[in-house]
């Protein structure tokens, strides 16, 4: 029988891998394409710009990770309510797709047009997770909802299974908000989310983050939120910007480990006329709380001189309208 010749062997085999080549590159090019098309969606579902109010103070720092074919599901957003409040979100979706971006887009979308419905931080999320469940699919999100009044300065949060926020005062205590919270968005029908109350004084700021921030294989999430009261709580004494605080909270997300999205969004108020008045005590005006410590002025011993995280003045409050203290209490 004829054997077949060298040359016709090499031919063969270059023929093979030039096709499989061109296969590769195909297929590479289709990811990428998936991958622009997911940052497309990520960037454009961003709020452009940031709302403006008197004597309030806004900033974000957002660094999304594009990490191979990842691209991460974080959002934040900031918006004028019909109400005249201010409405901030703050959220992570499950995954690093394009299935997870599109998945934001309608969080944030549905979110927003709800809004138009009820500005009550629980409901809304309650009514967002019920509108996700309708539309079918297995993914979920974290996310932070948060009512603002620009002239008094009272937040109204709810969470849904997302990281707790960081607040500090110009008296220099600071902490971790310890809202009860309800499950992520997209999971379990039918959920409500308790919603805490809040009030920031002249010089006080409320951080909002993602987990890409503070939680890592090089840091755990206690010594990530840690890390970022200590910041809110120095910036908050020296009376920094709150753009400088956000600049320095998304630099020390360098610290955790990984390539992962992280979103940071600050709050900060000037307060009224009558916080002079009020030396730092809490104002009982309307059943709010100012934020800032639980009031006794006491340390953890780890900490220095920062209140026991996760007691914030901050109050809880039901469906009912009334009102509860850090201990779980009725408030008058």
């Amino acid at each position: 029988m004829p054997r077949k010749r060298p040359t016709d062997d090499g031919d063969e085999l270059l023929a093979r891998l030039g096709s499989l080549t061109a296969q590769a590159r195909h297929r590479a090019e289709l990811q990428r394409t998936q991958v622009e098309l997911a940052i497309a969606l990520q960037r454009g579902m961003l709020p452009r710009d940031l709302p403006v109010a008197p004597r309030l103070h806004l900033a974000v720092q957002y660094a999304p990770a594009f990490h191979g074919l990842n691209v991460g599901g974080d959002w934040y957003d900031a918006f004028v309510l019909p109400d005249g409040g201010i409405g901030l979100s703050i959220g992570d979706v499950q995954g690093h797709n394009i299935e997870a971006a599109a998945f934001m887009g309608q969080v944030r979308v549905g979110l927003r047009a709800l809004a138009s419905v009820t500005s009550h931080p629980g409901e809304l999320l309650s009514r967002t997770n019920d509108l996700l469940l309708s539309l079918g699919g297995d993914l979920f999100a974290t996310c932070t909802f948060l009512r603002l009044d620009p002239v008094t300065g009272v937040l109204e949060s709810a969470r849904a299974g997302h990281i707790p926020c960081v607040w500090a005062t110009a008296d220099g205590k600071s902490g971790i908000a310890d809202d009860e919270g309800g499950p992520p968005l997209g999971v379990v029908a039918g959920m409500e989310y308790p919603v805490t109350r809040f009030r920031l004084t002249t010089g006080g700021v409320f951080v909002l983050l993602t987990d890409g921030v503070v939680e890592g294989p090089s840091m755990n999430l206690d010594e990530g939120l840690d890390q970022v009261v200590r910041l809110a709580g120095i910036a908050a004494v020296a009376g920094l910007e709150a753009s400088s605080l956000a600049a320095a909270v998304i630099k020390g997300a360098a610290r955790v480990g990984h390539e992962d999205d992280a979103a940071v969004l600050v709050i900060g108020h000037d307060g009224h006329d009558d916080d002079d008045d009020r030396d730092g005590d809490d104002d009982r005006d309307g059943g709010q709380a100012t934020l800032g410590g639980d009031g006794d002025g006491d340390g953890d011993g780890g900490h220095g001189g920062r209140d026991r995280p996760g007691r914030p003045d901050g109050r809880r409050s039901d469906d009912s309208g009334d009102v509860y203290g850090p201990d779980g209490r009725p408030r008058p």
